[in-house]
């Protein structure tokens, strides 16, 4: 079965008849409140009611779930006719029109937490002619980021389809400020895995504490798989430069460490800084001057910084920094 973000638009995907068919599919129906529950275990929000983000929220089954846990919900969703059903199938939530990837249009610190169920995998694609998706989910991140209150989570379900999405995503996350990583329910079966980036906006809520846990990752995984985890980094290690690292706990975590950035660690839900002695410090400084400016290897290092940021450059090639003769 092809991947609906690969064959059109969810816009066209989604219309009215295919939203009508979407609610009435039963098996859908089940696979995706069955994900909505997952998702708000992980979440591990208080009994008391909260304002919950929910992220694509389609025919609003992702909603129901919530309201049946007790919490109030705002939803967004790029389908016009999805908002419809929900709203026809009796969900009590507000629906807001709107597309993701342009950033979400709430005031900083609106919701307690952010829910997102099979939507976060169309960011990957470009739809449109001027849709670029690193800068979409720059500004996605970046604005859930604004929107959750200071130690709110968010749990987003995706389908990836391939690692370097998984990377990606979990790289643009890191940058906009969340801690957190990746949680794979059933790593070993092809239909059944699920993927389930799970994010930390700032310190954790006072109610983590109050259980006497200060860490997730101990309900979410399996501690007998950790033997073949890290044979899986060992592999891994070789092939790549920045490269997800799995914690003692199995969630995978986001090593945000690059040539200048050296000194920021990120382990688990927090981030230290690593004291460096002046022999470091010099030594740091000679590496950063010997590229003089103008040569290849410095231009090849700022065309990677660019592509980091969104930018488009041009590829590297055997003229790439060479010296030209004088004109005549």
């Amino acid at each position: 079965m092809s991947r609906p973000e690969l064959i059109a638009p969810p816009e066209v995907i989604y219309n009215a008849d295919g939203a009508a068919k979407y609610l009435r599919n039963s098996r859908m129906t089940h696979i995706q409140t069955k994900l909505s529950m997952r998702a708000i275990e992980l979440l591990r929000m208080p009994e008391t009611s909260c304002l919950m983000l929910d992220i694509g929220c389609g025919a609003g089954l992702s909603g129901s779930a919530l309201e049946a846990k007790g919490h109030r919900f705002i939803g967004t969703d790029i389908s016009r006719p999805m908002i419809d059903v929900a709203l026809e199938s009796g969900v009590s939530g507000d629906m807001l029109h709107h597309d993701m990837g342009t950033g979400l249009p709430f005031r900083p610190g609106t919701f307690d937490g952010a829910i997102s169920i099979s939507a976060l995998q169309w960011l990957c694609n470009a739809d449109r002619r001027e849709h670029i998706p690193q800068l979409r989910m720059k500004k996605f991140f970046s604005s859930l980021y604004s929107v959750l209150r200071r130690g709110a989570r968010a749990v987003l379900q995706f389908y990836p389809a391939n690692p370097q999405q998984s990377n990606m995503l979990l790289h643009f996350a890191t940058k906009a400020g969340f801690s957190g990583g990746l949680v794979v329910d059933y790593p070993h079966s092809t239909r059944a895995k699920k993927h389930f980036l799970v994010l930390f906006a700032g310190p954790q809520h006072e109610y983590v504490t109050e259980t006497g846990r200060t860490d997730i990752a101990h309900d979410y995984v399996d501690e007998d798989s950790d033997e073949d985890m890290e044979e899986a980094e060992e592999d891994e290690e070789d092939e790549e430069d920045e490269e997800d690292e799995e914690d003692s706990d199995g969630v995978v975590v986001y090593a945000d460490e690059t040539a200048s950035q050296a000194t920021t660690i990120a382990v688990g839900s927090r981030k230290r800084k690593v004291q460096l002695s002046e022999s470091d410090k010099r030594g740091r400084k000679k590496r950063k001057t010997s590229i003089s400016k103008g040569s290849k290897e410095w231009i090849v290092r700022k065309k990677e910084q660019q592509e980091k940021k969104g930018a488009k450059t041009r590829k590297n090639t055997k003229y790439t920094g060479r010296r030209r003769g004088p004109k005549f």
